[in-house]
């Protein structure tokens, strides 16, 4: 079988899952897709379009699409597997069906958020080919609703697959889904985490990822929390690897600075689509579980075995929880209120 012949499951088609099976698919690659009821209903209903930062805007038929639900009639046809479900319980819960359902010989890849879910698939899955991946670009869903479903490529960046497998780069690697094998995923994922530390924030604020980043205020409650991860990442013998173009020492120097001076000189940082929000805030918005624990949480955690002090991160996490309890969406704090003792929500 020729690489590009080989027949890639989605397993988790949302935001991201969707993206990335839509340029797959308009690459010519068999791609299925397996779905949750919504995802599944909106693809047969009215297709998929795929659009990115850079103009491309591109529409698949319903019926060009493979999209199912049922994980016993994707999963066992599945020559790579890309994982694309959320952090936490939904890695484990995806495991189990991959253990069930999908052959020995599948290559796996983890492409989500997190530093540990690769090495979560490994331990359920001896014996398989698991391999850690990292998307670093943020991927905008239409609203519910709206048809076809949209999916857009909001920021821009190549996606990290750890080597292990041949032919993995030619098979993935597409029109609007650039794809690079790197010899260190650890540190990538880990340098990601440190990017990742933002959502929290986007999702606290309510506010698009280009307005969040364009406000000192809250660029300095982010340098704060890079730097107590660098912090503890040191304790614990941890070098993350560059991400946004530069060193992840000089990230909490550069988002300190005065606006004026952080847009000239941060102009990757801020190529986002202006209504990009974070997954996080999506999470918050439609009451579901969020990353935080996969995100801040690696933080903590590792902050606790290495005895370094995070306390912004310990206050940001304790926000998000408390959003998630209260399942009333985004609670739209103000900077002020991140730092601060907590407070009421705004209204």
């Amino acid at each position: 079988m020729a690489d590009k012949d080989r027949r890639i499951v989605i397993a988790g088609a949302g935001s991201i899952g969707c993206y990335a099976g839509g340029c797959l698919a308009l690459a010519n690659r068999e791609v299925i897709l397996l779905a949750r009821p919504r995802i599944e209903a909106a693809l047969r209903q009215g297709g998929l379009r795929v659009s990115d930062l850079q103009g491309r805007d591109r529409s698949i038929k319903p019926e060009a699409l493979v999209v199912t639900v049922d994980p016993a009639a994707a999963l066992p046809l599945a020559d790579v597997i890309l994982v694309t479900v959320k952090s936490g319980g939904a890695t484990q819960d995806m495991a189990d069906l991959i253990k069930a359902h999908a052959r020995p010989d599948a290559v796996v890849i983890s492409l989500q958020n997190g530093v540990d879910n690769a090495d979560r698939l490994r331990a359920e899955l001896a014996g398989r080919t698991v391999l850690a991946g990292m998307v670093p670009f943020n991927v905008v869903q239409s609203p519910d609703g709206e048809l076809p479903l949209r999916v857009h490529r909001a920021s821009d960046g190549t996606v990290m697959v750890e080597d292990g497998a041949a032919g993995l780069v030619g098979l993935l690697g597409v029109e609007g889904f650039a794809v690079e094998a790197h010899g260190d995923m650890k540190a990538v994922l880990w340098g990601k985490l440190l990017m990742n530390l933002n959502n929290a924030l986007v999702a606290l604020s309510g506010l698009p990822l280009a307005t969040e980043l364009a406000d000192r205020r809250w660029r300095l409650i982010l340098a704060g929390q890079i730097d107590e991860a660098l912090r503890a990442m040191r304790a614990s013998g941890i070098e993350p690897a560059r991400i946004a173009g530069l060193p992840p020492a000089l990230l909490p120097k550069v988002l300190r600075l005065p606006d004026w001076l952080f847009k000239l000189l941060a102009r990757r940082l801020l190529a986002i689509d202006l209504q990009a929000r974070s997954s996080m805030w999506d999470d918050l918005q439609r009451g579901r579980p969020t990353e935080i624990d996969d995100l801040q949480g690696a933080i903590l955690q590792l902050a606790g075995k290495a005895g370094t002090p995070v306390p912004t991160v310990q206050r940001v996490t304790a926000l998000v929880r408390a959003a998630e309890a209260e399942r009333l969406g985004s609670p739209g704090l103000a900077p002020e209120q991140v730092v601060a003792p907590a407070g009421r929500r705004s209204t």
